[in-house]
């Protein structure tokens, strides 16, 4: 049994650092575990321009602890109104990767995404053109398609129509959680790729209802059937470079999220590693677990592979349960377990 692992320092490819007091708190943790991260834009307003983009970067630099050599990749907001121009300057910025499409409402912070898929096809163009890449958050908001299969109706009403008219552009559908969107995925070419979080290679939807409502584990895409489940870990683990990490960690403060009306989002950037080490541990997959982390992300997004490393260790402990988050806490996805993995170093 494998008691110690070592791994090229790894990225996420999805997380949300929020901005404002909480950011100070919330950046250490996620640098300690990743060399870079890609950061979602939707924020308050969203970050819609590359100026935006830039002057969010410096203050994520400027919140990193001594010593850690953290870099922030960054996304913009899209939205009905993103002028065409705006491709051309992302694709002049190397530190904008993509834009982020959020259909309006379909999640935190999206008041502003898209309405129609008609109203962005221009700048879609425009970046199938410049190479940028499209980061999608796939799930519909029509208000008579249940929750548990918004993603499953988006990959056949509005993903395959993406792909279909723009076969060039490049496409990570980010948080996938359904066998249709693996099957989908596997299925496109190669400029076709998804992110998968921690939450849902481990859990399925019983995990929200255990015990009573668990708030923890309430997110959007929300947790799927255990078929789902399975099919994630078939192909998080099955060597395909289309698939790799993305925590998708989003933290809320604990009085927003343990109410009446809670904010869908898991915090576990504190130990994302450990998560998925225990998921690919699960099925006998550690051998590939640098690949999804460390190596197919890179390759997708044309940046070189880390040259640090990882290193975790088979121990038994418990994380802790809150983390500061400016003036309030935030509650982990871990709250109460224990995990079987712990990372030690990472240089």
């Amino acid at each position: 049994m494998i008691q110690t692992l070592v791994l090229t320092r790894p990225d996420d490819f999805h997380v949300h650092l929020r901005d404002g007091v909480g950011l100070n708190a919330l950046v250490p943790i996620t640098a300690a575990q990743f060399e870079r991260a890609l950061v979602m834009p939707n924020l308050k307003p969203p970050v819609t321009t590359v100026a935006m983009a830039a002057a969010y970067r410096d203050r994520i630099l400027a919140a990193r602890a001594p010593g850690q050599s953290f870099s922030p990749l960054m996304t913009l907001y899209l939205t009905d109104r993103t002028p065409v121009d705006e491709v051309a300057r992302v694709a002049d910025a190397d530190f904008v990767v993509g834009f982020k499409y959020y259909p309006a409402g379909a999640t935190t912070n999206s008041d502003s995404g898209v309405t129609a898929l008609a109203n962005i096809y221009k700048v879609l163009e425009a970046m199938q053109k410049h190479g940028v890449v499209l980061c999608i958050h796939g799930e519909v908001t029509h208000a008579e398609v249940d929750v548990f299969d918004r993603e499953a109706r988006f990959v056949d009403d509005q993903l395959a129509q993406i792909v279909r008219d723009f076969p060039a552009l490049k496409v990570v559908v980010e948080h996938i959680t359904t066998t249709e969107a693996a099957q989908f995925v596997s299925a496109a070419g190669p400029n076709v790729a998804a992110t998968i979080t921690p939450q849902h290679l481990l859990y399925n939807r019983n995990a929200i209802f255990t015990g009573g409502i668990r708030p923890h584990f309430y997110c959007l895409p929300i947790l799927k059937r255990e078929s789902h489940r399975q099919s994630l870990m078939d192909v998080a683990t099955s060597g395909s470079a289309k698939f790799f990490l993305g925590t998708d960690s989003a933290p809320h403060a604990k009085g927003t999220k343990e109410n009446a009306c809670g904010c869908a989002g898991c915090f576990t950037a504190h130990a994302a590693m450990e998560l998925y080490a225990g998921a690919f541990d699960a099925v006998g997959a550690l051998d590939k677990l640098d690949d999804f982390a460390s190596r197919f992300g890179a390759a997708f997004y044309g940046l070189p592979r880390n040259t640090g490393t990882v290193t975790l260790k088979r121990e038994s402990w418990t994380p802790p349960s809150e983390f500061a988050f400016g003036t309030d806490s935030v509650v982990a996805l871990t709250v109460g377990q224990t995990l079987d993995w712990k990372l030690e170093t990472a240089q």
